[in-house]
């Protein structure tokens, strides 16, 4: 009986998989190596970028053939659902694995007192590629489960249309591109991002930035992203089931959106952008602890748990430490002084600023490569934690955040707002 319906269900199957792939052909080639407006300015910018910038039409056609193989296989339908998310474990653990023997391999090809490198390192080299091989192997079926497991809490959150999800949660874990984010020197927005090949040395990123800034006279940023909305949606290698759930849910949020005022005015402007990173960064968080209750209740961080009955007395509050640094504290003060700053038409005052609060985060444990308005335009635009950080005063996000709080679901929250197209019609919206 299961062979029969399985062979009722490949005509089906055929004719879903053509829609996809007219879906991804259109998508591959809409999307392109880098998102900027025409014109000459785009032209300059290449003359720096375009050796670097990453082929997104070859890797959506691999990624859809890997989607089509794995599809049409649909194994997991014949798994339990406690199989399935086994499996996703198993496939998390050997992420695990090959991480760690990749930094074993960094460490033993640093240690100086190894003579022959390259007979110490064989066994590991053997076990390496054995590893890596089996999680290749694990890899499709795994995103397969996951996928469909986050698509059936869409569904449920009544985000479906005539019973299906639209798009589906089609994502591949790949070597994400890294993003180049140019913004005017006079102001923070996002003028332009091209995406560019992941594995860039830090010299040749730093080599692109300096020549945007001194022959076009913009800042320039180069920064690492944890995913991107293409189609399949773009999923960077993690072993941490909580980071993965959202960045596919939060590339999903974006490409539900698309088709929507909210999606498609992206790039018109600054206020825009942020208010689609907030929604996609809010709802992305939702449902992927919605993902870990329903399939790995288990694996739900503590801190992310929430108490079945509220105590009889709150428990003490202690005393913060005056003398503890505070990254978003201080980072919202710094956008904001630039702000007055650069309102004030002294760009070179900002940008010493902003060098010398690098140097000041540097000391105190934080890692800031490069400290610009383009750090600002880029990182600013994802502000739905309390206390501004990198967006200073914004009132985007917190207003983004006060919408989902009255909306009585994540289906309300995302149906109505993804059809503004201005900050003033989501304070309409605040204001119903």
């Amino acid at each position: 009986m299961k062979l029969k319906a399985c062979l009722r269900s490949i005509p089906f199957i055929i004719w879903r998989v053509f829609r996809l792939s007219i879906f991804l052909f259109l998508i591959a080639f809409t999307t392109g190596g880098a998102i900027v407006p025409t014109g000459g300015f785009n032209e300059r910018v290449r003359t720096f970028t375009r050796e670097q910038e990453f082929d997104f039409v070859t890797w959506t056609i691999d990624a859809a053939v890997t989607k089509f193989s794995s599809w049409a296989l649909s194994a997991h339908r014949f798994m339990t659902p406690e199989e399935q998310s086994q499996l996703v474990l198993d496939y998390l653990d050997q992420v695990r694995n090959v991480q760690t023997l990749n930094h074993e391999m960094l460490v033993m090809y640093s240690d100086p007192t190894i003579d022959d490198l390259a007979a110490a390192s064989q066994p590991l080299k053997e076990n390496l590629n054995r590893e890596i091989h089996r999680l290749e192997s694990l890899a499709p079926l795994a995103e397969s489960i996951l996928q469909n497991q986050i698509m059936d809490i869409i569904h449920d959150e009544g985000l479906g249309f005539l019973g299906q999800v639209i798009p589906p949660t089609l994502y591949h874990v790949s070597d994400i591109p890294y993003n180049l984010i140019i913004s005017p020197r006079s102001e923070i927005t996002s003028l332009m991002s091209v995406s560019l090949t992941p594995g860039l040395s830090v010299d040749v990123m730093d080599h692109v930035e300096q020549a945007i800034y001194y022959d076009l006279d913009h800042a320039a940023l180069v920064v690492p992203i944890g995913g991107m909305a293409s189609y399949p949606a773009m999923v960077m290698q993690t072993s941490n089931l909580v980071r993965l759930t959202e960045i596919i849910a939060h590339e999903w949020v974006h490409n539900y959106l698309m088709p929507r005022p909210l999606g498609y005015l992206y790039f018109n402007s600054e206020e825009i952008r942020t208010i689609n990173e907030s929604v996609a960064t809010l709802a992305g968080i939702e449902l992927g602890l919605l993902t870990l209750q329903k399939y790995y209740p288990e694996h739900i961080p503590p801190e992310l748990l929430q108490p079945q009955e509220e105590p009889e007395s709150p428990p003490p509050v202690a005393e913060p430490d005056p003398d503890a640094f505070d990254f978003r504290l201080e980072m919202r003060e710094t956008r904001v002084t630039v702000d007055e700053l650069l309102a004030q038409g002294t760009i070179e005052a900002a940008e010493a600023y902003m060098e010398a609060r690098r140097q000041f985060f540097w000391e105190n444990g934080f890692r800031i490569r490069k400290l610009n308005q383009a750090y600002f335009a880029f990182y600013g635009a994802y502000n739905v934690v309390p206390g501004g950080g990198p967006s200073g005063d914004d009132p985007i996000g917190p207003a983004v955040v006060t919408f989902r709080e009255q909306s009585p679901s994540l289906a309300d929250f995302l149906n109505n707002i993804s059809w503004i197209d201005s900050f003033e019609s989501l304070l309409a919206l605040l204001d119903r």
